[in-house]
């Protein structure tokens, strides 16, 4: 063994890694079996690699969010610009356009937004939040920005009205009073309508808080205000009163006017909507229940659930239409919520899948006072957005071009892959238009606003997710968009499961048998593989011809014979005995009792779903190859799969879990290794394990229970826990336990906030009582032991214990042989070793090139012709096997949990080590390829993302990225190439973000434009007869009513006025940068010049006094000249 001088190593070399104070050396040999040093390297490069990135190429930066918004709360439409906004409970906001024209903008506050105004055709948007905030957002701009705040200290905001193209805003608040605020400078005006003013003084009760306002079509001097108590109030705003006022009995919910003016409609509590007539308010002109039960005359109609909201809207050539949600019969509790649209005597009930949340009426005027003309209806639902074509009698809805479906089930998993062959978008395209949902309205979109260019970015993207109930979908995420081009459905495959025997076939998880737990896909071969909650794995291939045929399926039996399994220290552990005939067999890591079946025979040898057994069609797209499930074992259920990984170029698939490790030819349909982990160490067990005393099997243990709950919520933490459960404690939010909700599947709701854990004893008997888990697998071609000279195939292994082990593949030469001959898989005998669990593995050329795993050209395998069928598998190593070329030795870089490792082969010398976390642990790594080399990007369980070069490890970015609250981030989070990264940030929405410095400087371009200029479409002509006899409907000056001079001041209590940081006022307090002090020197310029301008005003009045005061004593002087004293 070559021996190294430590301290000539460390001087040499720790010049040349400056900034890496984690990194670390051992000697050469096997891993672990060095000291560590701070500061240096392990052992000395065969050659000097030059690293081309450095910090300046690394920025974090969130780029766009697709889905659908989470819990939605307002919705909000520009009809001049065809822009669409909905506000959530979470202070989101969402603008949507034409496709690729998606914003998200965020309140500070994350109060919930109650209601939306766009200020049509200006660029602007007024939200008004659940904090009492009013915010005027400037939308001419790619992220849009707060201009405006106005905060209410002493009402709470009801309801807002902004008339169109006035400045200034109607506010109603929960006290029945209506305040104004000038849109401009968001002052509050001095003119207020009290609520005792607007009512009767014989009124004895408060009318409520402002449930609706509006001002009058035919005069805007007028403004209608409706109160919760059934009162509505016709105020003349220049007399200051009352003009008149309707009183019902029953609560108001929304008001709408006919767009002559003359007719006003409301809904009401009881399912009722009324009519009314301005030249009889005393009574309701006109009163419908249009879902209760006609009763005799004379007799009041049968009540209905409440109509939360009416629009009613004109048309020239027809009946105009009045459109309501709610207002069901009360004896139809199971029906579904629904949109109700009457048109003419036509009543047409559209059934909707999820609540209403809000609707609008899209119509062709922006003007109150036209026939309204509408062409569209926009439903917002709880967890859909749906616009419905009214230009048709069958009122068909249009086909909705956002994402808006990426949680038609529960997202279970994600995975992303950047710069894929190009080809694929188009193939995978052509595949899902087939199987495509008909009946869709024959019009485009009509939220057609916005503008959207490809930008620089061009190369292709594909987001893969997998689902709750075993579907997966193909997005094409090119160019900042998201579009979904396929869905694959994996239940498919197995036979549907009869009522009732659930709980016989599927025992690891209550519901959400065939939830997607794992993907692994390779484009330039379009094998598809998918591991799913109920221990199966299923390979697909890609094929564009239709077939039916059997699914093969195989059955593997894996189990464990060491029953606990501790690691005590080296120098106290007997040598490594034989565990084949002295140890009893393994309790399942799940806790679950033996379970036997109801004829009283124990369950073993079975799997948890079954297979279909007859011819089944499948159409052009991915194919089920080949099904392999995980069988009981002596009555415990197959642990669930922790680790996935296929090889095209060899025909294998590996995976793993806490018990053990399979290998598969999925060529021959064999299975080639089916091995528990403490096997594959052999009498080379590093850690000199030895058995512990058996526990009884039917003992039922907390602490396993609460593991396995753990299991099914996120495998992937499952192999994690056991070597970190001291990170863990570190995200405790609540003290509550936790036990029985983790037990649910992996959609329940307490899924999506699991991470509140509490450090107890059933955590640390975890971690000591648990197996080895199979962490991680990798294909490469390398040196599976010290004396290689030339690489060959192989398959990295590693442990959730932070072991490495490799297995070398035996393959037949020829392509003949190898749909015939047997592959030989074999331990190696070579051991790495790591601090905490492995994560993943990559290898690099000795020039410091990433090298990727060999793969197999696609070809179609149901193609029948003539010339396919002697086409011979054609194999791409991405490099050449010959030593002069690649040299004799690559690097191969190890990611657990706590660091990092490269390691050189053959020699399995440790080059560089860095640790990257200590109190933490790291949830997703990845090796990605960025501007032509290759960086490791980390995201931890803290929060952070880090980016380290390789292959010497030296930190690139560190940033407190991401508070880690909820276990759906680290189960979707993912990186890929071209420094781009997404995670699931809410159960419905995709966030993507970038880590790269030149992305971040791009980003503006690759966005859409909110706002393009539009003129605004001319008010039609009333004609002299309309203007002469139609009412007064000649605008009058807001200004003078509202302003300062005829209003006054409001009360500085009342509201507080805050300054956003697009504003004005929010550039003189950016602080900061080359810019920030511009800015600062020109408006202080402004500020002296408008001083200097006031003084020399003040001088020039001074002058004037002066030469006033001069004049007047000179004619004083001469008036009193000649008089004498006596004449005084």
């Amino acid at each position: 063994m070559k021996k190294f001088n430590f301290r000539k190593v460390l001087d040499g070399l720790t010049a040349s890694s400056p900034g890496s104070g984690s990194s670390s050396a051992s000697n050469s040999g096997g891993a672990g079996s060095g000291s560590v040093h701070p500061g240096g390297t392990a052992g000395v490069l065969r050659e000097e690699i030059q690293e081309s990135l450095t910090s300046e190429y690394f920025q974090i930066c969130k780029t766009v969010r697709h889905g659908f918004p989470y819990q939605p709360t307002a919705l909000a439409f520009d009809p001049v610009q065809k822009i669409l906004a909905i506000g959530t409970r979470t202070g989101a906001i969402r603008i949507l356009g034409r496709p690729g024209v998606d914003c998200y903008c965020q309140h500070e506050s994350g109060a919930a937004v109650l209601q939306l105004q766009f200020l049509i055709n200006e660029g602007a948007l007024v939200s008004a939040s659940s904090d009492d905030t009013l915010h005027l957002w400037n939308l001419r701009q790619k992220r849009p920005a707060i201009l405006h705040s106005l905060k209410f200290n002493r009402e709470r905001i009801t309801y807002c009205h902004l008339p169109f193209q006035s400045k200034w805003l109607y506010v109603g608040t929960e006290r029945g009073n209506t305040h104004i605020v000038n849109i401009e400078s968001f002052i509050l005006s001095g003119y207020v309508i009290m609520w005792n003013k607007a009512i009767e003084l014989s009124t004895k009760t408060h009318p409520g808080p402002v449930v609706h306002l509006s001002d009058s079509p035919r005069d805007e001097g007028k403004l209608l205000i409706g109160y919760e108590n059934g009162t509505v109030v016709f105020w003349d705003l220049k007399s200051k009163r009352a003009e008149l006022r309707v009183y019902y009995d029953e609560a108001i919910h929304s008001i709408d006017w006919h767009h002559e003016g003359k007719q006003f409609m409301c809904s009401h509590s009881d399912g009722s909507l009324t009519l009314w007539n301005l030249k009889s308010p005393s009574r309701p002109f006109q009163t419908t229940v249009p879902h209760g039960k006609s009763q005799r005359e004379g007799r009041k109609s049968e009540s209905c659930k409440p109509i939360l909201k009416v629009e009613y809207k004109t048309c020239r050539n027809s009946e105009p239409f009045i459109i309501f949600s709610g207002g069901l019969s009360y004896d139809k509790a199971c029906r579904r919520p629904s949109l109700t649209i009457m048109h003419g005597k036509a009543i047409t009930v559209l059934e909707m899948d999820h609540p209403i949340v809000e609707f609008l009426t899209l119509c062709e005027t922006p003007y109150p006072n036209e026939c309204q003309e509408p062409y569209a209806v926009a439903v917002l639902l709880e967890k859909d957005l749906i616009l419905v074509d009214l230009t048709q009698t069958n009122f068909p809805i249009f086909e909705n071009p956002y994402p808006m479906d990426i949680h038609e089930s529960p997202v279970t998993c994600t995975a992303y892959f950047a710069d894929c062959p190009p080809d694929l978008i188009l193939v995978l395209y052509s595949i899902g238009v087939k199987h495509k949902k008909q009946g869709y309205s024959n019009k485009e979109w009509p939220v057609s606003g916005g503008a959207w260019n490809l930008g620089a970015q061009t190369y292709p993207e594909i987001i893969i997710t997998g689902h709750a109930d075993g579907s997966i979908k193909f997005w094409d995420a090119s160019a900042m968009t998201l579009q979904m081009l396929y869905k694959l459905k994996t239940s498919k495959v197995f036979e549907k499961q009869k009522v009732g025997d659930g709980k016989q076939t599927c025992e690891i998880v209550e519901e959400d048998p065939f939830a997607v737990q794992m993907i692994y896909w390779c484009p330039e071969s379009r094998i598809f593989c998918v591991s799913g909650v109920s221990a199966y794995v299923i390979i697909y291939k890609f094929s564009r011809q239709e077939i039916t045929t059997e699914i093969v399926s195989l059955e593997v039996r894996l189990q464990c014979d060491v029953e606990d399994i501790i690691t005590p220290e080296p120098e106290t552990s007997p040598p490594f005995p034989d565990l084949s005939s002295q140890l009893p067999s393994s309790r399942s890591l799940s806790g679950s009792t033996n379970t036997v079946s109801s004829e009283g025979v124990t369950k073993d040898s079975i799997p948890c779903l079954s297979v279909k057994t007859r011819p089944v069609r499948m159409p052009p797209g991915y194919q089920a190859d080949l099904v392999i499930q995980l069988v009981w074992v002596d009555g415990e259920p197959p642990q669930q799969i922790t680790s996935l990984s296929i090889s095209s170029a060899y025909g294998i698939v590996a995976f793993g879990n806490c018990t053990g490790l399979v290998v598969v030819d999925f060529i021959q349909k064999t299975v080639l290794l089916s091995m528990g982990t403490i096997d594959l160490y052999r009498s080379s067990d590093l850690y000199q394990r030895q058995p512990r005393s058996p526990r009884k099997n039917k003992q039922f243990i907390a602490d396993n229970f609460c593991m396995r709950g753990l299991s099914n919520f996120y495998p992937d933490l499952t192999k994690r826990i056991r070597t970190s459960y001291q990170s863990l404690t570190e995200l405790n939010d609540s003290p509550v336990p936790l036990e029985l909700e983790r037990c649910k599947s992996p959609t329940s709701e307490a899924r999506e906030n699991s991470y509140n854990r509490s450090r107890s004893s059933s955590i640390s008997s975890i971690d000591k009582d648990s197996k080895e888990a199979v962490t991680a697998l990798y294909f490469m071609e390398s040196f599976a032991r010290k004396n290689d000279s030339t690489v060959s195939p192989c398959l990295f292994v590693g442990t959730s214990l932070g072991m490495v082990l490799l297995i070398s593949l035996n393959l037949p030469s020829s392509d003949e042989q190898r749909f015939t001959e047997p592959v030989m898989v074999l331990p190696s005998g070579t051991f790495l070793s790591l601090k905490g669990a492995v994560l993943t593995f990559s290898c690099m050329d000795r020039t410091g090139s990433l090298m990727q795993p060999p793969y197999e050209v696609w070809r179609d395998p149901n193609n029948t012709d003539e010339n396919e069928k002697t086409w011979k598998r054609k194999l791409v190593m991405n490099y050449s096997t010959s030593p002069q070329e690649t040299g004799d030795h690559q690097y191969t870089i190890i990611c657990s949990e706590k660091q990092a490792k490269v390691f050189s082969l053959p020699s399995q010398t440790c080059l560089y080590v860095h640790n990257i976390t200590e109190t933490s642990f790291i949830l997703q790594a990845e090796v990605v390829g960025m501007c032509n080399s290759a960086c490791l990007a980390c995201f931890c369980a803290n929060g952070h993302i880090m980016i380290m070069s390789l292959p010497s490890l030296r930190p690139m970015l560190d940033v407190n990225y991401l508070p880690l609250t909820d276990m759906r981030i680290a189960r979707t989070f993912c990186f890929t190439n071209e420094g781009q990264a997404l995670y699931l940030v809410s159960p419905t929405e995709i966030q993507r973000l970038t880590y790269s410095q030149e992305m971040c400087d791009n980003i503006q371009d690759m966005l859409g434009d909110l706002f393009t200029p539009i003129e605004t479409p001319e008010a039609q002509n009333r004609g002299f007869l309309k203007g002469l006899f139609g009412g007064s409907g000649q605008t009058f000056d807001r200004e003078e009513l509202f302003g300062e001079a005829t209003a006054g001041k409001a009360s500085r209590s009342l509201a507080q006025h805050i300054p956003g940081p697009g504003s004005i006022e929010g550039v003189k307090g950016a602080a900061g940068g080359v810019m920030g002090e511009l800015t600062r020197a020109r408006i202080a310029l402004d500020e002296r010049g408008q001083r200097l301008g006031e003084l020399e005003e003040k001088t020039a009045g001074m002058m004037t006094s002066a030469e006033a005061f001069s004049k007047h004593a000179h004619e004083l002087m001469l008036k009193y000249k000649d008089k004498k004293w006596y004449q005084f």
